[in-house]
């Protein structure tokens, strides 16, 4: 139980307002703020990409100054004291500064010096916090070493060195598995429950806000609401329903999320998550040719759909406003689908750096129009498998065809058929959105009225015309997925691979990103794709779970939930399977 309120809230804002000035444009951060957070508990920082979030974490910081309003952390005043704030705050960015050419002890060493932490204080606070994280074993470990999931917890674990009464974490869970999320968020917990931290802790994983105590939505500098997780789904009885029918999942969910009253339509499982505006099933008889045996089972709400809900409400969109089918398709697209389609062979795959195997002797196969997943822990291989699929690093063992093409010895050719779409995306920030789409197109090959047309493609298709002339390192997140979507499609490709796209990105970005690939599918592009997402894991049609360079689960979504199932879990979730795979491979290296 978190402790009773402080008469000295861990946060107070009133009127708070912050601009930016971008190039040409002004972007308001926070308009108008009023914010009372009692001191102890999980506070949870929800919004859209672009709603104020990191801007309201760093004034809180005292790293920057509000243009007008007032803020204060634990009674203080930030903007005449902001030294003393930051001696009794810790704040751990989205970047956090770890130094990957020092060991872990060093980077503590580091921020120890930096936060004044006397030498004999060291040695006890130390064993606390590689204890808390789990880092004890890897204390001489250079950081570049670490995993993904490691280097958030060190980064934490710096963060607190010197113990804080206000602890501002901004999105530490992004870009890390389902298993060192959990790892986190016990130490978060242990921080708030046994320790009386404040916590402020901004998240783009919306699950995550029902492990918090109190939840604000921001959204475009103001904020939408506040209150317990509860709060936010408590208006949503009788607006959410499950939908089932026997046709595609892709194809029922573009269906209903054209259906007038329908604000969200999610794959979830063989079905289809509907959320409505009023607290009525959709219409079916709105449907064009709808399924015989398409069924409407109410379900509870869940949180995610009340900010679903509230943001659709701000925004004036509903789920018809997302990209159409407009996407187009591979070059041979069209080919005909079936045991013999299939477009990505690969057999006994292996990739060694030195003496360590990042890939160990892996096999699958891939269809054409086919969504294919490779799921697994930070350090499991995926990327590395990846960049040996595009032709980018050669195999040490083991045979790959992409296309029809030999890897081994037509990687060039196997390329020009792939689109790629990295994980921090393959942009250069100095060009302009302009810039980057002819450098593409050139990279590309497209030259004269292809080129043209192509580019005018990717203007309209993705909502660019307003922004061609800005920079891409200042787009916003949702923007910057766009053009790199459109980059990667820019040719047209057969195959397209998405290496963790929605890493960072807003609820409705990924909603409108995944109705685009949905589109792909349909049209025949085959499309493999990386990611820590759990519920997007749910649109592929196969998918594999990989540790340690090996293969450890594959098949369907549903196949691979039902590995987690008991009778305390009769219907698990991905990422329930994904931990329960997980883990059980780890008692079996134990037992071995």
């Amino acid at each position: 139980m978190a402790p009773a309120a402080d008469p000295l809230p861990a946060l107070r804002c009133a009127g708070l307002r912050r601009r930016f000035r971008i190039g040409k444009r002004v972007v308001i951060a926070l308009d108008g703020i009023d914010i009372r957070l009692a001191r102890g508990g999980i506070t949870g920082l929800i919004g859209a990409d672009g709603a104020g979030k990191t801007t309201l974490m760093r004034l809180a910081a005292g790293l920057l100054k509000p243009d007008a309003g007032q803020i204060e952390v634990l009674g203080i005043d930030v903007v005449r004291e902001p030294l003393r704030v930051q001696m009794c705050v810790g704040y751990m960015p989205q970047h956090f500064g770890l130094y990957e050419d020092l060991s872990v002890r060093e980077n503590l060493d580091l921020y120890a010096d930096l936060q004044g932490v006397l030498p004999a204080q060291r040695p006890a606070r130390y064993a606390e916090l590689l204890h808390m994280t789990g880092l004890g074993p890897f204390e001489g470990r250079m950081a570049g070493q670490l995993s993904g999931g490691m280097k958030q917890k060190l980064g934490l674990a710096c963060s607190l060195v010197q113990p804080p009464e206000l602890l501002l974490l901004d999105e530490p869970t992004v870009g890390v598995d389902p298993v060192s999320r959990r790892e986190l968020w016990q130490i978060i917990d242990h921080l708030s429950r046994n320790m009386h931290t404040s916590v402020l802790f901004s998240t783009a994983y919306l699950d995550e806000a029902e492990h918090c105590d109190t939840v604000l939505l921001l959204h475009e500098g103001r904020l939408l609401g506040s209150g317990p997780p509860s709060d936010i789904s408590a208006g949503m009885e009788g607006r959410s329903f499950r939908a089932t029918a026997a046709v595609g999942r892709r194809l029922l969910q573009e269906q209903l999320a054209d259906l007038p009253g329908v604000i969200d339509a999610v794959v979830q499982g063989g079905c289809v998550r509907v959320v409505m505006q009023a607290a009525a099933p959709p219409d079916a008889a709105a449907i064009q040719a709808p399924p015989a045996d398409l069924r409407f089972v109410p379900v509870p709400p869940r949180f995610e759909d009340g900010f679903i809900a509230r943001l659709r409400a701000a925004t004036g969109q509903d789920a018809r406003t997302s990209p159409s089918d407009r996407v187009a398709g591979g070059r041979n697209a069209a080919a005909p689908q079936g045991a013999d389609s299939e477009i990505i062979v690969v057999e006994h795959l292996t990739r060694r750096f030195g003496s360590f195997t990042a890939v160990d002797d892996i096999s699958f196969s891939v269809r054409r129009g086919e969504i294919f997943g490779l799921l697994g822990a930070n350090g499991a291989g995926k990327s590395t498998t990846f960049r040996m699929l595009c032709g980018l690093l050669p195999a040490s063992a083991g045979h790959l065809r992409v296309a029809g093409f030999d890897l081994r010895t037509a990687a060039a050719p196997a390329r020009g058929r792939i689109g790629y779409m990295a994980q921090k995306f393959s942009l250069y920030g100095d060009l302009s959105v302009a810039q980057n789409l002819r450098f593409f197109a050139s990279a590309y090959r497209l030259h004269g009225s292809t080129r043209a047309a192509r580019i005018r493609w990717a203007t309209e298709e993705f909502e660019l015309a307003s922004l061609l002339d800005a920079t891409a390192r200042d787009l916003p997140l949702g923007f910057k997925q766009r053009l790199a979507l459109a980059c990667a499609l820019m040719h047209e490709p057969d195959i397209l691979f998405l290496d963790e796209p929605t890493s960072g990105v807003d609820p409705l970005a990924r909603r409108e990103f995944w109705r685009r690939i949905n589109a792909l599918a349909e049209a025949g592009v085959t499309v493999l794709v990386t990611t820590h997402f759990m519920e997007e894991a749910e649109y592929c049609d196969r998918l594999v779970i990989m540790a340690q360079g090996r293969v450890l689960a594959a098949g369907a979504p549903e196949a691979i939930k039902a590995l987690a199932r008991t009778g305390d879990r009769p219907e698990p979730t991905m990422e329930d399977a994904f931990i329960a795979v997980i883990e059980a491979a780890g008692k079996r290296a134990l037992a071995a």
